[in-house]
Parts: structure tokens; C-alpha cells; sequence
């Protein structure tokens, strides 16, 4: 057992910059997984597409349906001429937005903000907790289609390359308009593979979290435990509930593809390991020690050191079989993070 599982430092890892990914590659299936057996500890190499080796007919792979949208707007403020960034964070209702802005100094509620040479202007009504700030958007037409004229696609701040493509920073199955960040460990499959993967008796289920910025925030505090999750909306249907039941009543495994898919299902679980079709805002934080009611396997990316993320996969396969692995990806030079390289956390390793 490790001693050391509440500590945020414990969850540190050395990252060369070098190995952090800053373009996505040319075929989205061709990037590298490592296998971590989930009792074990015990690390392989394959590409990506020999993940479909390691599923079995009857298995219900979970994906995330969510897009991105292009929520980074650069502006002038109408009064000084000064310009301002806001970050479209989660909508509240109809033209109402909770927003992160920079410079917040010069965002004061009230101030104006104009995009596009007037075509969206924004007011800031209100400074919310942690700084984020609340802001009224105007315009004529949709809004959707002038975001997707004026915004930038919200890339994170370790991504200092343009992105050429907007569409790769969405998943080839993104259905549904709301996330701040992709869901970026099902950026690795193609069409093509998702086809082999149902042709192999897999089942396939969709769930929607729309992912927030406080995917990057850091972890400030020297406990985990002391440490508040930002909330993110989520909805799972009943056609989906009713799959991943039937898939567990018959001895399948639930195999998330995310992080965000694991906290979909985790908060939408009860005690017995039966999942409920339910919307809503979770704030679920998993870190060792943490029951799993659902979950078996996971695809996913290597995550940031002391992140929430890195304690989440921690939770599954263990801290120290974790860490022990990210050295190995480290000393391989596998690619890390967003536009990085893929882990799958086997369980019946």
C-alpha cells in the first residue's frame, strides 16, 4: 500500500519540455500506446491501433461525445481601446456565460468588451468565485455560427504552436457543442478503427461531459484531500445506461476512453455498480483510495505532474505503478499530454 497517496508532491514526475506534443499527427491512430497491466505494474509498447487487440466481444467501450467549441475570443475594450481575452467557460442561460478573462484588472463588472468590429460585443456582469467572471453576450444572428467566424480553438497553455486544422482538437465522433478542452484520449481514433472495433462484438456507449478549464488548474494544496474540483455538466442517457448494465449483468467490461468518461460514469453510478441515466454538474474527484463502482480499463493520455489527472489514473492502477510508468514513457520519449501518446490501463493484465 502506498503511504505517501494524499500528498500532492508524491504525484510529481520530471518532464522533459521537449516530449510535451505541440502538433497533433498526421493520422490520428498512429501514435504510440503503452499497456500498464493494472495489478501487475508490468509495461508494454504497441501503436495505437493494437488496442483492438486488447478488447474482447461483449466489452462496452465508453466514449465522450462532446465538442469543442472556439471559446477564445480576443477583443477591445470599448472604453481604452485595451486588448482583452475571455475564455468561454460553461453557459449559464441563453447569452449568459461564465468566463475566465485576462486581464481581469481591466474586466471590472459593467466594463464592455467588442469582437469582429462590433459583430458580438459582451458586458461583464458579475466576478464569481475563483475570479472567473460572468458576462452578457449581444449580437444579431446565432451565436454559434459568429463564435465559429470570431473565436480560436481554447488550446492549453503548454500547446504554444497554431493549430492548422480546428478539427483536430475534436474527436472524430464530437456530437455535442460545450467543452472548453477535448476529451484528448479519444483524439487517437479514426472512423475506420471505431468500425473494426464493433466489427470485433465490442458495444460502443456515449456519454457527455463537457470538459472545463479546471482540467489544467493545478493542484494548490499540499493534501489532495484538501483540494475543490470545479464542476462540469454531464448527461447520460438512458439508452446508454441501459448498455453498460446489460453489458455488466453478461461479464463484459466497461472500458472508458477518458478521463472525463470515467467521471461520467463514476458520478452517475450507484453504490452497486448500476448506472442511472441522469443529467447534471458533477465535481467527483477520484484519487487513491477511492471505491470504483464501474469502470474496469482505461485509454487515456499522460497526464500533467501533480495533476487531478494523474491521481485519477493513479486511483486505478496504483501510484506507484503509475509513476513507475510515466519514467518509462520519460526514458522511450513518448509524446505527452493533449496531442500525445496513449496509455491503456489493462485489467486483466
Amino acid at each position: 500500500m502506498d503511504n505517501n497517496i494524499y500528498s500532492t508532491k508524491d504525484y510529481y514526475y520530471d518532464l522533459p519540455k521537449e516530449l510535451i506534443a505541440q502538433d497533433p499527427l498526421e493520422d490520428r491512430s498512429s501514435s504510440r500506446l503503452m499497456v500498464l497491466g493494472k495489478r501487475s505494474g508490468k509495461v508494454s509498447h504497441h501503436h495505437f491501433t493494437e488496442i483492438i487487440d486488447y478488447l474482447r466481444a461483449g466489452d462496452c467501450l465508453v466514449i465522450n461525445n462532446t465538442r469543442v467549441i472556439p471559446a477564445r475570443l480576443i477583443g477591445i475594450k470599448k472604453e481604452t481601446g485595451a486588448h482583452v481575452e475571455i475564455l468561454l467557460l460553461k453557459r449559464k442561460q441563453n447569452d449568459i456565460w461564465e468566463t475566465l478573462v485576462r486581464p481581469g484588472k481591466k474586466l471590472r463588472p459593467g466594463a464592455e468588451v467588442t469582437f469582429g468590429d462590433g459583430a458580438l460585443t459582451a458586458t461583464i456582469l458579475d466576478v464569481v468565485e475563483g475570479g472567473d467572471r460572468l458576462v452578457q453576450f449581444h449580437y444579431d444572428g446565432i451565436f454559434e455560427e459568429i463564435l465559429d467566424r470570431l473565436g480560436e480553438m481554447p488550446l492549453p497553455p503548454y500547446i504554444t504552436h497554431q493549430l492548422k486544422d480546428r478539427d483536430r482538437y475534436n474527436t472524430v465522433y464530437a456530437r455535442f457543442d460545450g467543452s472548453a478542452a477535448a476529451p484528448t484520449a479519444g483524439l487517437h481514433f479514426t472512423r475506420e478503427l471505431l468500425e473494426r472495433v464493433k466489427e470485433k462484438g465490442v458495444n460502443i456507449a456515449q456519454v457527455t461531459l463537457h470538459v472545463g478549464l479546471g482540467t489544467f488548474r493545478p493542484v494548490k494544496v499540499d493534501d489532495v484531500r484538501q483540494h475543490q474540483m470545479h464542476t462540469e455538466w454531464y448527461r447520460v442517457t438512458k439508452e446508454t445506461a441501459d448498455l453498460i448494465n446489460r453489458t455488466r449483468e453478461n461479464g463484459g467490461r466497461i472500458i472508458a476512453v477518458g478521463t472525463t468518461s470515467v467521471r461520467t460514469l463514476e458520478t452517475a453510478a450507484d453504490e452497486d455498480g448500476h448506472l442511472r441515466a441522469e443529467e447534471g454538474d458533477t465535481s467527483i474527484f477520484i484519487y487513491p483510495g477511492y471505491k470504483w463502482k464501474i469502470v474496469d480499463g482505461l485509454i487515456t493520455n499522460f497526464h500533467l505532474p501533480e495533476s487531478t489527472l494523474i491521481m485519477l489514473v493513479s486511483a486505478l492502477a496504483g501510484r506507484e505503478h503509475v509513476l513507475s510508468a510515466y519514467e518509462e514513457a520519460v526514458k522511450e520519449k513518448y509524446r505527452f499530454f493533449s496531442f500525445g501518446d496513449a496509455m491503456y490501463i489493462n485489467p486483466d493484465d
